[in-house]
């Protein structure tokens, strides 16, 4: 009664690794899903890291054609800086077929961390 497992799809947008510079993931599709969420998971910070994510949402894959998502299509906010040992999560509510995740580093040396998205909503189920 509880599985939501064969409801939802998860795609890793960032392998959890230590990020020393900015990470932009690779476009996620999400045709075939009414909903997305964006899940980052922290570990240690070194020197002050100070590293901010974000989504991107295009009609595209190309690199050019992705664009911040609008405030008004995200549920929930992101921190003003990643904090060590902590999970965030944000929801997606635009239109658009890809999304892709943008970790951004503003100063300090790395952080350790991983994110995905949680794709729910499938037009068929079972999702594999």
């Amino acid at each position: 009664m509880r599985d939501i497992a064969a409801n939802i799809g998860v795609v890793q947008a960032v392998a959890p690794a230590v990020l020393s510079a900015t990470n932009t993931s690779a476009a996620i599709d999400l045709l075939g899903f009414g909903a997305a969420a964006l899940v980052i998971n922290t570990g240690a910070i070194v020197s002050s890291g100070d590293f901010t994510a974000k989504l991107q949402e295009s009609d595209t894959t190309e690199t050019g054609d992705f664009t911040d998502v609008a405030a008004e299509h995200l549920v929930g906010d992101q921190p003003a800086s990643l904090a060590a040992d902590s999970v965030v999560k944000q929801g997606y509510i635009g239109n658009k077929r890809y999304i892709r995740t943008v970790i951004t580093k503003n100063g300090g040396t790395s952080i350790a961390a991983g994110a995905v998205i949680v794709k729910g909503r499938p037009s068929e189920a079972p999702v594999a």
